[in-house]
């Protein structure tokens, strides 16, 4: 099913059929911000693997994780690390990825991380509604090994088709800047891709960053 959140009426039916189908341990597409995602429930571990198997990724490559709110965050980590929780305060939601430790608690399986993940909240009023009302969820580009990431919902249900229970349209996203990653796992923290948002930024906040070799 595909439903047009431009539109009130669409969005809300929309909104509330994707929170079913994760909850239900389906496969949906939605707006995040610059790109379209691919998610599932992050502590789905069948679900999670339809979403591997689609992207063709091995254990090796971690599935990246999206939270509605910082509190979500606190929910998943033992102890957040200072500077990382002076970043999210900071940039959340928006084009930032950090990287910390999971609980050794967490009933999931998000690949060969060595206890740690990587998260953001993106911004998009879209997927924070539907975030926050499925919690963390395991999202990815939706797009096909080798094919072009789609702008719109309508081009991720050209390559993913059936694969996929609901599609959030939201129109052509913003300009495809990736996310600033940092792993804040380290000490001291650091910068290991420069996406939407600098060094010089980010050290306007966490002035101990470093940068990856």
């Amino acid at each position: 099913m595909s439903y047009d959140c431009r539109t009130l009426a669409e969005r809300d039916q929309g909104i509330a059929a994707a929170v079913e189908a994760v909850k239900s341990g389906q496969l949906v597409v939605f707006p995040t911000g610059t790109m379209y995602g691919l998610g599932a429930d992050a502590f789905d571990e069948d679900a999670v693997a339809e979403l591997r198997r689609l992207k063709d990724h091995g254990r090796d490559v971690a599935s990246p994780v999206m939270v509605g709110s910082q509190q979500t965050l606190d929910g998943l980590v033992l102890v957040l690390p200072q500077a990382a929780r002076e970043l999210v305060e900071a940039y959340w939601p928006g084009e930032l990825s950090v990287i910390v430790e999971h609980a050794p608690s967490l009933a999931w399986d998000i690949g060969d991380t060595d206890g740690t993940f990587l998260v953001r909240q993106p911004l998009h009023p879209v997927a924070l509604e539907l975030l926050r009302e499925t919690g963390p969820m395991v999202v990815v580009g939706a797009s096909l090994p080798g094919k072009t990431p789609p702008t719109t919902a309508e081009e991720a249900q050209e390559q993913l088709g059936s694969a996929v229970s609901v599609y959030l349209e939201a129109g052509p996203g913003g300009e495809a800047v990736p996310s600033t990653i940092v792993d804040c796992a380290e000490e001291p923290p650091m910068l290991l891709r420069a996406g939407a948002l600098s060094l010089d930024t980010l050290r306007t906040v966490v002035p101990e960053l470093v940068e990856s070799d």
